[in-house]
């Protein structure tokens, strides 16, 4: 099998791109707001990473034959999702790896960011509140993304078809 040496390349631009605009805008946000905002911000990271996780999983085990159904009787983001299951090597790995990671990255930036804010505000060591606060932004990424993972690989025609209507959107 043949690398895909343009495939990575792109990869690694967006990666990179992706991890530098969205930690500048999360690092910015996040040393203007309160704590209760940063800590909320946060937690948003996390959920879109682990939505996008589960968008990754789902179109590596979705099965392409639902969706020529529905191509066959004209629904709109039928055309969408084949084209998303025809690339769902690349589909994956922008969802999974790029902005999944991306999002985990972020966490540990903001995660930062908001333990700087607790000791200023509580003088609490700092080893145990970064202890107790990247344990939490932790189990809680890898928790949500278990979980992700059941529910997707469980509803992932589903989850494509709404991923294609989104996407379907701005086509």
């Amino acid at each position: 099998m043949k690398t895909n040496y343009k495939w990575i390349f792109t990869v690694f631009l967006i990666s990179f791109l992706l991890a530098m605009f969205f930690t500048f805008i999360a690092e910015t946000i996040i040393s203007n707001v309160s704590l209760l905002i940063g800590v909320i911000i946060t937690l948003l990271i996390v959920f879109i990473g682990i939505i996008c996780d589960m968008v990754g999983v789902s179109i590596s085990t979705v099965k392409s034959e639902p969706f020529h159904a529905m191509a066959s009787k004209k629904i709109k983001e039928a055309k969408t999702a084949l084209m998303l299951i025809k690339n769902k090597d690349k589909v994956s790995s922008i969802f999974c790896d790029v902005i999944g990671d991306v999002c985990g990255v972020i966490t540990g930036s903001t995660g930062a960011a908001i333990i700087a804010g607790i000791v200023v505000l509580s003088h609490i060591n700092t080893l145990l509140v970064s202890l107790i606060v990247m344990g939490l932004l932790s189990t809680l990424t890898i928790t949500g993304k278990a979980i992700g993972k059941n529910i997707a690989m469980r509803n992932s025609t589903s989850i494509i078809r709404t991923v294609a209507k989104i996407i379907s959107i701005f086509k």
